[in-house]
């Protein structure tokens, strides 16, 4: 029976308070982060910052207690569980035996600057390479970015694409994808769940794997993680200069380019522009649905309407889309009949849908998706979607679901009922039993509980 796996996508501060403390705090010696991580916090927790940031001396706990009224008590203690979590405020003893809070002095000093202004140039920019020939404008950018992205979804679904060998990697590391011996790369439930994700939700996620083997790869996670707060704080359009940057961060760059991150005509090119998706991919993680709602960026790529699906009852599902990508998703779960230049046939069948699900994915993530992309003429009936096919494609599932295989070791012929009971029991104490046949003497036990079941009946044998 196939694992499925519930896709988990953590916030920025979910992220940052897993990190190793020590990385935490030298994360804050740079504004740029010190400014994304305060604007991700609860609107409190970001007045209680301000309120501290001007202050050399502790406050007393029960004083900042005092800030918010009784009935908002859960809201206090839940910023103070984020800004003690985040390590942006420490705990230090007063005259008399009482409790303060403090803020950490390198997170207070790279905000103020990063408010007030001051301190060094966080990006080179590329004015002081001169004019560029070969200049980009917001529209181009936005188009690239797009294309870029494009392709790695497009990979995750079977299509033809060019991507790196160390691009399907993260794929598979991150549960995205998956590849047995010697067949290529294909789709797991997880990575169903993220082609359903905002582009936004989908990047954040992307990242948070890539960051995960950053350290494996002989990167400082410390210096990309900055690298990418700063870019949040770029300007779209504009151009920036690689002089100064360590081998480990052009090689980042090397790999935000692969993803549509950043645009850098070359290789070997000396400047960069920052795409869209660069900018917006640390600015308002927190609530990623909300966020992505007023950028078209932040939309589900491919699809210029959010509707185009028809699914009508005698199984058939008209695709109103020249999306490479949509018809490719239509494709993971349904057999093609015909294709037009503006509209697919397919076919929902017993082998498609159980083909998908072999794969990982469940029905459930079948319904959602001709739901989510129905058409407006389907939105308008109520159910979205005829019923027969809903439950159709549920009971195909759970034909594949009535047999569960369980790896085990039999025992039988036992030659009393006392024996046969007294090593059950056993069994069932050590919670290794997987199935018993009281009448007939028989059961089995899991492979890990087998040598110890075993070891107990050959003392239990030598005692009698």
């Amino acid at each position: 029976m196939k694992l499925r796996v519930q896709l988990q996508c953590k916030n920025l501060h979910e992220y940052l308070r897993e990190l190793n403390p020590d990385i935490l705090d030298r994360l804050f010696n740079h504004p740029a982060t010190c400014l994304a991580v305060y604007r991700e916090l609860p609107s409190l927790a970001k007045n209680y910052v301000m309120r501290m940031l001007f202050l050399d001396q502790p406050l007393p706990q029960a004083a900042v207690a005092l800030w918010v009224k009784k009935d908002s008590q859960k809201d206090h203690d839940d910023c103070v569980s984020v800004l003690t979590g985040l390590r942006l405020w420490h705990s230090q003893h007063l005259q008399g035996g009482l409790q303060g809070y403090i803020l950490n002095p390198v997170f207070k000093e790279n905000l103020g600057t990063a408010l007030l202004g001051g301190g060094t140039q966080w990006a080179d920019e590329g004015s002081s390479l001169g004019p560029d020939r070969h200049a980009r404008d917001i529209e181009s950018l936005d188009r690239y970015a797009m294309e870029r992205w494009e392709v790695i979804l497009q990979f995750m679904v079977g299509s033809p694409s060019a991507v790196s060998q160390d691009l399907a990697q993260l794929l598979i590391q991150a549960g995205l994808m998956k590849s047995e011996a010697g067949e290529a790369p294909y789709i797991t439930s997880a990575g169903f769940q993220f082609l359903l994700l905002d582009t936004a939700s989908q990047l954040w996620y992307f990242t948070l794997q890539y960051l995960k083997t950053a350290q494996s790869r002989g990167m400082d996670l410390v210096e990309i993680l900055s690298f990418l707060f700063q870019l949040s704080f770029s300007t779209l359009g504009r151009d920036y200069s690689v002089e100064g940057m360590s081998e480990s961060l052009l090689t980042f760059l090397q790999h935000l380019r692969e993803f549509g991150l950043v645009f850098q005509r070359k290789r070997k090119s000396r400047r960069y522009y920052p795409t869209r998706l660069a900018i917006t991919l640390a600015a308002g993680v927190t609530n990623s649905s909300s966020s992505s709602s007023s950028s078209n960026i932040a939309s589900v790529p491919g699809t210029k309407d959010a509707g185009f699906i028809v699914v009508e009852t005698n199984y058939r599902i008209y695709a109103y889309t020249d999306s490479e990508l949509q018809i490719a998703l239509v494709a993971l779960f349904s057999e093609m009949l015909y294709r037009f230049p503006n509209v697919v046939v397919a076919q929902l069948t017993r082998e498609s849908v159980q083909q998908a699900i072999a794969n990982g994915i469940t029905a459930q993530q079948i319904i959602h998706f001709l739901r989510t992309r129905a058409h407006p003429v389907l939105l308008s009936q109520s159910p979205v979607l005829p019923p027969t096919i809903t439950d159709q494609i549920r009971l195909w599932e759970l034909e594949r679901d009535r047999l569960q295989f369980t790896e085990g070791v039999l025992y039988n012929q036992f030659l009393s009922q006392a024996d046969f009971e007294v090593l059950r029991d056993r069994a069932q104490g050590l919670g290794c039993l997987v199935w018993q046949d009281v009448a007939h003497r028989v059961m089995v036990v899991t492979p890990h509980g087998h040598s110890e079941v075993k070891r107990f009946w050959k003392r239990q044998r030598s005692q009698t």
